[in-house]
């Protein structure tokens, strides 16, 4: 099934009739336009190339700020230049959304790690490092993928099965529950499974 990808907007809460409060992030779908339809025959697999935020000053080779390819089953339904608009949402409970966290740079192993610090005070000199790492002489060397410093952040996260709580179609937002990947004004990709 295709998806929609929107700007994430910020935080709320939906308190509904019967008092129950859910946390919410709302997202801005404007919509998109399909740009390619891909088929078994041409390209060896079935998908949609979908492209979101037509740009002020379009050029040839690039007309809209993201494209997204979404693979699918049957193409025959779609064609070049249809819409992609919320509409996909209609009847749909639950979803998977797509972002990029927000990066932290590099990053010390108490930040990246949620290491403990040491003692503070009584002339102790271990206070935020990590520690041993290496081993004795065999072998003698730093195992792959020690918790060590680096950079923290900035890499795609995805969350299933996250529960659409309201859709405004007038202003094109849809609210889903929780919090989501990413800082304010992030792209977020919304697949129906």
């Amino acid at each position: 099934m295709p998806g929609i990808i929107g700007r994430k907007i910020g935080m709320t809460r939906v308190i509904h009739k019967d008092g129950l409060v859910e946390p919410v992030t709302l997202v801005l779908c404007p919509g998109g336009k399909i740009v390619q339809v891909k088929t078994a025959e041409k390209d060896g697999y079935s998908a949609i190339v979908v492209g979101f935020e037509p740009l002020k000053k379009p050029r040839k080779t690039k007309k809209f700020r993201k494209l997204k390819e979404f693979k699918i089953d049957n193409t025959e339904e779609y064609k070049v230049n249809d819409e992609v608009n919320l509409n996909i949402l209609d009847e749909v409970e639950a979803v998977k959304v797509t972002g990029t966290s927000k990066g932290h740079g590099f990053s010390g192993v108490i930040k990246r790690w949620n290491f403990s610090r040491g003692p503070m005070s009584h002339g102790s000199h271990h206070h935020r490092e990590p520690g041993s790492i290496g081993m004795c002489a065999k072998p003698a060397r730093v195992m792959k993928g020690k918790k060590m410093p680096g950079q923290h952040g900035n890499v795609t996260k995805s969350r299933r099965n996250v529960k659409v709580v309201q859709i405004n179609k007038d202003k094109n937002i849809v609210a889903l529950k929780g919090a989501l990947p990413g800082g304010r004004n992030n792209f977020i990709t919304i697949t129906v499974e």
